[in-house]
């Protein structure tokens, strides 16, 4: 395998990391500084040059896009996956995490936890939306921002205001979000590879500081994770279209509750903390889905007029229920079924004997014509997807110490 890691600093622990992992393996790989490429648009030919050449090929890659590059950064993953290269994390999910408002929005369509938030712009919103959120205290946190900075904690109603105020006359966009009390100064950091939690730690902030993160001087130590908080980390990454994420999770008292999501989380603390080889399950991870590669559904399957992709919802009472889906005579209606969602059940390329049942969804790429008759006027999608067990890692040969990581 010939792996390119996108990384604008290659001395930094996690770049150096996960270099040093592939090529313990035997793999060829080479740190690329994504500012360095150069995108190329023509007709039916996109292409990328690195340092004014040509970019020779490669087998997988693995983005590390900073905050403060974002747009280039995203676009460079996004010709790479044009070009059917397969890349750890999609520019849709490295867009939707970096975005604190847009991911919030994404995960409030699903059934996962979130703390109560709100989005304002004007000054007569704010009392309302602080009360909505349950009242002071309550978290206050640019769109942007990282390792902590931008996330401030307002005591009273009056205090409040004035962050506010004050953030929205430099032209700052805040969230407002309920203040979970009884995590006060702690959080859980799991690492997520593919479809697996494979490390998590819990991290504890210090004195008067209500912000946990390493970089605050947070204190932190290895967890072992339950079921359920497993399965949130999970689905936390997939909903946001990321296979190696840092999902950041509150304790509240009736479950974890997502903070935030991380497309480009730092190994150094977790490592540290767990002494466990996570550089190497990424590279692992990598080389074994190199060959399927990031496809935009509806990019590919709407290219032809009249076609699309949709989910017909099964109601109590349906004629289609009971009947095989080779049955229901949606394949005579031009109508694949591509995906049944059945409760918290996900049944991919279901077989055409399989019998639908009363509330089941069905993602259907077909005629448009045919389909829309049977689309509900609401729907939610549900998807619990199965959580395999924390896998035996290795520990790590060495912990490089005294470096810098972001």
């Amino acid at each position: 395998m010939k792996l390119a890691i996108l990384s604008c600093s290659p001395k930094c622990y996690s770049t150096r990391r996960l270099f040093e992992a592939a090529e313990q393996r035997g793999f060829k790989v080479k740190v690329l500084n994504t500012l360095k490429f150069a995108i190329d648009l023509k007709q039916a030919e996109p292409d990328l040059y690195y340092n004014q050449k040509s970019l020779s090929d490669y087998d997988g890659v693995l983005p590390r896009i900073g905050a403060s590059i974002t747009y280039f950064g995203t676009a460079v993953v996004r010709q790479f996956e044009q070009m059917d290269v397969f890349c750890a994390n999609s520019s849709a999910g490295i867009s939707n995490s970096r975005d604190k408002l847009r991911s919030l929005q994404i995960f409030s369509r699903h059934q996962i936890g979130i703390p109560q938030t709100t989005f304002v712009r004007d000054k007569k919103d704010v009392l309302p939306a602080i009360e909505r959120v349950g009242g002071a205290p309550v978290v206050i946190k640019l769109l942007e921002g990282t390792q902590g900075i931008g996330v401030l904690l307002a005591e009273s109603v009056k205090s409040a205001e004035a962050i506010i105020e004050m953030l929205q006359s430099q032209k700052q966009n805040v969230l407002i979000q309920k203040f979970v009390a009884e995590s006060k100064g702690r959080d859980i950091r799991a690492f997520v590879v593919g479809d697996r939690v494979v490390a998590a730690m819990r991290r504890v902030a210090q004195g008067q500081e209500f912000r946990s993160n390493v970089h605050r001087g947070g204190l932190t130590e290895p967890v072992v994770l339950d079921e359920t908080y497993c399965k949130t980390a999970v689905r936390a990454a997939q909903i946001m279209g990321l296979r190696v994420a840092g999902v950041d999770m509150l304790e509240a008292k009736d479950g974890p509750q997502i903070m935030e999501v991380n497309s480009s989380p730092g190994l150094e603390g977790i490592e540290k903390c767990t002494q466990l080889d996570i550089a190497g399950a990424i590279v692992d991870y990598i080389a074994a889905q190199v060959d399927f590669p990031e496809i935009d559904l509806r990019q590919r399957l709407t290219v032809s007029r009249g076609y699309g992709v949709t989910e017909i919802y099964i109601p109590e009472g349906s004629d289609y229920v009971g009947k095989a889906i080779n049955e229901s005579g949606l394949r005579d209606k031009d109508i694949n079924v591509l995906t049944l969602y059945r409760g918290t059940t996900v049944i991919p390329n279901p077989r055409s004997d399989r019998l639908l049942e009363s509330n089941d969804r069905l993602l259907c790429f077909g005629k448009l014509e045919f389909m829309r008759d049977l689309i509900p006027a609401k729907t939610r999608r549900k998807r619990r997807p199965k959580v395999q067990g924390l896998p035996d890692l290795p520990v790590a040969d060495e912990v490089h110490t005294g470096s810098t990581d972001s």
